[in-house]
């Protein structure tokens, strides 16, 4: 049998993307982890990218076709590609000492009259200058960039000064501006995450406060009960041992051997009663999970009322029970339900914001195995309380030759499991 959690809670509609929308999106989020994660692998390849381009126009001479001067040597044409392309590989680290160097070799490439078609690359640089520096050093870079355009308009005067200059200026701009653009929408979105995180960190302060109120109510309930049953559990007893102890003393004179009867009743009874009492004080010095009308001694039966009561704390929890009860002396059902509720206490306690827990009963031909874990992310603190936690749960353990393990999982995924074997009883 398993039984899941859902979250019940209503949500506002909300309108699902389109496939190709949906997908360039994942896609793209991909591509920034990647380049989050390994921003040297992307650098390299735009700058590998770029530098190729460089040296085909190079070697296929295509650069001649727009060139002022088409007698400048085959090394300085080299040179000057390889100095307007590989400052692209520290574009983000060191801009404004890349722009510098591409700026140089800018001036070189108008004064020599090349026009070589890498010198556009310096766009790039100052887009990445708008997107992480100060706008002090972006209004820099503009001025760095326009001045190849200012040497070749002097060096090789073409037509009116304004078509020349006006063009690359507003390519320029537009480019300061697209980086402003991304810088200010990356901004926005940045603070709209913080301010979540925030929200989610106040959500679960709030969340953790009304789990504690609500588990200290429970609480209070269960002892009143308690108080109750201890009330019937004495009286009902003291009244059996008292009329015992009426008769046997009635019947000493005439039967000893019924008043000896009478004695080993009133025993049998006295330890029932203690029995009983002793069950009971163990439920008071324990931390009671949350539940609605728990009886006095729990079953294996009861585990679906305890879950349910777990979830109502806010903690999903997933059931789960395998292979065939069988027969189990009352106790040993006692324990098991008694270390499903401590585990999951602890949970709520422990586990922090979002954690969710699984519990998983299997009956077997050895006995009764019990696992429950948590995702949750918080530390266990030492139980400073003899008879409480792990030490209260041993101690259940042993009485019945079991076994008891918890501690917390490898991480990543990380949490907390408690594992519990009780060993099947031998046949008469």
């Amino acid at each position: 049998m398993t039984d899941e959690v859902t979250d019940d809670r209503t949500q506002g509609p909300e309108r699902a993307p389109f496939p190709l929308t949906a997908y360039v999106q994942r896609l793209t989020e991909r591509v920034r982890a990647f380049d989050r994660r390994r921003p040297l692998v992307w650098d390299l390849h735009l700058t590998g990218f770029f530098v190729t381009a460089a040296v085909i126009d190079y070697a296929g001479g295509g650069w001649r076709n727009i060139a002022h001067n088409t007698d400048v040597p085959g090394p300085l044409i080299l040179c000057l590609s390889l100095a307007l392309t590989v400052p692209l590989l520290w574009r983000r680290t060191r801009p404004m000492t890349a722009l510098a160097v591409m700026v140089a070799a800018g001036v070189v490439n108008s004064w020599t009259g090349a026009l070589l078609q890498a010198a556009l690359v310096q766009l790039i640089v100052v887009f990445n200058v708008s997107l992480r520096r100060p706008l002090k050093l972006l209004a820099a870079a503009c001025a760095l960039t326009i001045a190849p355009v200012v040497v070749g308009v002097a060096r090789y005067p073409k037509g009116s000064w304004d078509q020349q200059i006006v063009p690359q200026v507003w390519a320029i701009t537009l480019v300061a501006l697209l980086g402003i653009a991304v810088r200010s929408r990356q901004e926005y979105t940045s603070s709209l995450v913080e301010r979540a995180r925030r929200l989610e960190v106040e959500r679960a302060r709030r969340l953790e406060v009304e789990r504690d109120q609500q588990a200290q109510l429970a609480a209070a309930a269960e002892r009143t009960r308690i108080a109750r049953e201890m009330h019937d559990i004495i009286g009902h007893n003291l009244s059996v041992i008292t009329g015992l102890a009426d008769g046997g003393s009635y019947a000493a004179a005439k039967s000893p051997e019924r008043a000896g009867q009478a004695l080993e009743a009133i025993a049998t009874t006295s330890r029932q009663a203690l029995a009983e009492l002793r069950r009971l004080l163990d439920v008071l010095r324990e931390e009671i999970v949350p539940t609605a009308e728990l009886a006095p001694q729990p079953a294996l039966t009861d585990l679906d009322q305890l879950v349910d009561g777990v979830r109502a704390a806010g903690l999903p929890v997933r059931l789960v029970l395998r292979g065939r009860p069988g027969s189990l002396a009352p106790g040993k059902e006692l324990t098991v339900y008694r270390v499903v509720q401590e585990a999951l206490t602890n949970t709520l306690k422990h586990a922090g914001p979002g954690a969710s827990a699984a519990v998983d009963v299997t009956y077997g031909d050895d006995g009764v195995r019990v696992s429950v874990t948590d995702t949750g992310r918080g530390g266990r603190s030492p139980e400073p309380v003899a008879g409480r936690g792990l030490t209260g749960m041993r101690e259940r353990t042993s009485l019945y030759d079991g076994t008891l393990e918890a501690g917390p999982l490898p991480t990543p995924p990380g949490g907390w499991r408690v594992h519990l074997h009780l060993p099947k009883e031998p046949s008469p």
